[in-house]
């Protein structure tokens, strides 16, 4: 059974949450602090700038490798005419849906291999993961508390953090998802009638399986990330609020 797609599920959902949640905080203490929503998002974007660097070049050195013509390539936040802000972004001529499917999931790829690297390696997470899964609460809170030590923690923290917080896909990115989805699901579906299914179930299975797993423990390495600082910048956000009499709802 496909235990690693629930366990990718499960994990996905609480990072998109707490994704979205913690950069709410982070504009809102920046907005109230300097009342000017230029300068908002220019210091929002300059704390992302590493992240939205691997994810731009990530699109723009795959497009190269696959033969696909670039266009303009920026570094710079913009607010679009519904109100949207993109950090950054690099334009990339169509082709077929499987180059621009690759193009497209690059900075998951490369974003989720630094941030494999740095947690598991640099930062020693995968331990508080291990012990927050296997419900030992002692071990969790003494790693916790121990993880300040690690060498040079404030570094490996905020690129793990920036990193993880500008790895997904965006819209723009995923377009060619679906009809490729629409392929592999036709031909799943051939491969089934045809009497591959006992075939599949052997041999493909597992090792799709263990994937979506390893794909979970890195979401939930970067949701640990994200929840950890929630609670800070929350409050942050609140006292400045009750300091200059003025909040951001």
């Amino acid at each position: 059974m496909l235990t690693g797609l629930l366990w990718f599920l499960l994990s996905l959902v609480p990072l998109v949450f707490l994704q979205r949640l913690l950069h709410r905080e982070i504009q809102a203490v920046f907005l109230i602090t300097t009342r000017h929503p230029g300068l908002t998002v220019g210091l929002f974007s300059m704390i992302f700038f590493p992240g939205v660097l691997l994810h731009e070049l990530s699109h723009f050195l795959v497009a190269r490798l696959l033969g696909v013509r670039t266009g303009g390539f920026s570094l710079l936040p913009q607010v679009l005419p519904d109100g949207r802000l993109i950090l950054g972004y690099v334009e990339t001529a169509r082709t077929d849906v499987v180059r621009d499917s690759l193009i497209g999931v690059a900075p998951l790829i490369a974003g989720g291999l630094f941030v494999a690297y740095a947690s598991i390696y640099k930062l020693n997470l995968l331990l508080l993961w291990q012990t927050l899964q296997n419900g030992q609460a002692d071990l969790f809170f003494g790693a916790l508390k121990a993880l300040p030590t690690v060498n040079d923690f404030p570094l490996w923290f905020y690129l793990t953090f920036v990193v993880s917080s500008t790895m997904l896909p965006s819209a723009s990115d995923r377009h060619a998802w679906t009809p490729l989805a629409v392929w592999v699901g036709v031909i799943l579906a051939l491969a089934l009638f045809a009497g591959a299914g006992p075939w599949m179930l052997a041999y493909v299975t597992p090792p799709l399986n263990n994937f979506l797993q390893s794909v979970a423990l890195l979401f939930g390495l970067s949701a640990g990330v994200h929840a950890l600082l929630i609670l800070p910048t929350f409050l942050i956000h609140k006292f400045l609020a009750r300091l200059l009499k003025v909040d951001i709802q």
